[in-house]
């Protein structure tokens, strides 16, 4: 089973769906024992950072998170997902993230109509199992706002054009976050979901 973190902000439903229609059981829930007991999760979300980890840390679920990510649980992070995967975020007044990677959260910049909103190409830069199937500038849908700036080059697997080359996907070990949203990107989004699955399926 995959847990799908419900923590009051996201498309939780959608990227349900997406991987049931995968073949894979995913359950959503904001239970800190049902994420333990889990093979894999995935965390979406939607909206505020500083909301968004305030709302995890009542729950109790930013230390499950931590917790099972060491122990080496598959993880995906969705748009906002990702986001809180890192140490800091510029949005608002700031806010602490996981910490789970180095880096910081940053605007996109002055120049491009914020949000990013609609289609645009990811460019690989390194080969993960995320990825299998799929070729190298393929379009997937964003929405946002915030792009992560990791300290650590490694972790990046992807990256997109607007206004700046921004990293819309990292990946270390089991641990992965897209900045777009494979549940609202048709037939290549539910590959990305598919093969997380069979990541976690393979565990």
């Amino acid at each position: 089973m995959i847990a799908i973190i419900d923590y009051g902000m996201g498309n939780l439903r959608s990227v349900q769906k997406g991987l049931e229609k995968s073949g894979f059981q995913a359950e959503i829930t904001s239970e800190p024992e049902e994420v333990k007991k889990a093979r894999g999760i995935v965390l979406p979300g939607v909206g505020a950072f500083a909301e968004a980890m305030a709302n995890l840390r009542k729950k109790g679920l930013d230390r499950v998170i931590r917790e099972e990510v060491a122990k080496g649980k598959p993880f995906l992070g969705i748009c906002l997902g990702l986001q809180l995967l890192f140490d800091y975020s510029e949005e608002g007044e700031g806010s602490e993230g996981l910490g789970i990677f180095p880096g910081r959260v940053r605007r996109l910049p002055e120049n491009v109509k914020v949000p990013h909103m609609g289609w645009n190409q990811v460019k690989i830069k390194k080969a993960t199992p995320l990825f299998s199937g799929i070729a190298d500038n393929s379009y997937f849908y964003f929405v946002h706002s915030y792009y992560v700036d990791p300290e650590d080059e490694g972790i990046i697997a992807g990256t997109t054009e607007y206004g700046i080359e921004f990293v819309s996907m990292v990946a270390q070990d089991r641990i992965f976050g897209v900045q777009f949203h494979p549940e609202k990107s048709s037939s290549l989004g539910l590959q990305i979901l598919a093969n997380f699955g069979r990541l976690v399926a393979g565990c």
